[in-house]
């Protein structure tokens, strides 16, 4: 039975991490593939509403998506985790938990840039003391940038549509191989 190939995004909010997702998700059902995205914050929402934004409740959260991308690994291609994931132990911690299908892909963008950006007004907020515990601005849970990625997307410089194609690259390139090893 086929396992899913997981995707898991990191980036500081407003990254384009859930754009690109949304985009090249929509190319692969497109190809009739079986997509499965778990946005972090659909995923708060819905189901983990009960954690908070304290490094713990980080932590928890993403060991809990890991989970949730074994529960869903035979059913359907690809699983996209479009998720902030500040903390390297975490990551690794999913990329343990998950195997060899796990793929880490960075949306790469200065604090600096996506607080310009600022597509929710998150920063906006969290510089007026709204939010606590905001990542990246908050010192009690700083970003942590990859050292391992298989992928850097650079948000910072690139279209939106330049940073899908190098994802719908990657992700054909490892579709490809995995074929090869089952031949």
């Amino acid at each position: 039975m086929k396992r899913a190939i997981v995707l898991w995004f990191t980036g500081l909010s407003g990254s384009g991490k859930t754009t690109i997702v949304a985009r090249v998700a929509q190319a692969l059902l497109q190809q009739n593939q079986r997509v499965k995205i778990f946005d972090g914050d659909v995923v708060r929402r819905e189901i983990h509403a009960h954690l908070g934004f304290t490094p713990e409740d980080i932590r928890e959260n993403n060991r809990l998506i890991a989970e949730l991308c074994l529960k869903h690994q035979f059913s359907c291609d690809y699983i996209f985790v479009p998720i902030i994931s500040p903390f390297e132990k975490a990551r690794q911690m999913a990329r343990q938990l998950l195997g060899e299908k796990f793929n880490l892909i960075y949306c790469k963008a200065s604090l600096a840039q996506v607080m310009n950006r600022d597509p929710k007004g998150l920063y906006k907020k969290a510089l007026a003391g709204k939010i606590e515990y905001f990542i990246g601005l908050d010192e009690r849970v700083p970003y942590q940038p990859p050292n391992n990625a298989e992928l850097v997307l650079d948000t910072a410089t690139e279209e939106v549509e330049i940073s899908a194609n190098k994802l719908l690259a990657f992700i054909n390139k490892i579709s490809k191989a995995r074929k090869q090893r089952r031949v």
